[in-house]
């Protein structure tokens, strides 16, 4: 087994994966930051949870819509009302969780 770095939203994170994929996996890293900083843009000041939520949504997304590499936003504007309610969920959720685990 191989550990990596990868950083995602400005923190590093220690990966360990199969000998081989350590290319593979710190390419994805880079995609999953990358939209980590369009959430972090799109909404403003939200916290890691937040942000890292919101990016992983983005990256379901575009899995959902076919893929091709380009935000859903950018390829179909219409939508940006739908991903402001989306976020505004994505929001509610992540303050449940964040309230759960201040309890726990």
């Amino acid at each position: 087994m191989a550990q990596i770095v990868i950083t995602v939203g400005g923190r590093e994170y220690a990966v360990t994966c199969r000998d081989g994929e350590e290319d593979h996996l710190r390419k994805l890293g880079t995609l999953l930051d990358a939209r980590a900083e369009e959430a972090r843009q799109a909404v403003g000041g939200v916290n890691e949870t937040r942000q890292l939520l919101l990016a992983g949504l983005l990256l379901a997304d575009e899995l959902h819509s076919g893929g091709g590499g380009a935000p859903a936003a950018q390829t179909q504007p219409d939508l940006a009302p739908a991903l402001e309610r989306l976020a505004e969920r994505v929001e509610a959720i992540a303050s449940a969780l964040e309230r759960e685990g201040a309890s726990a």
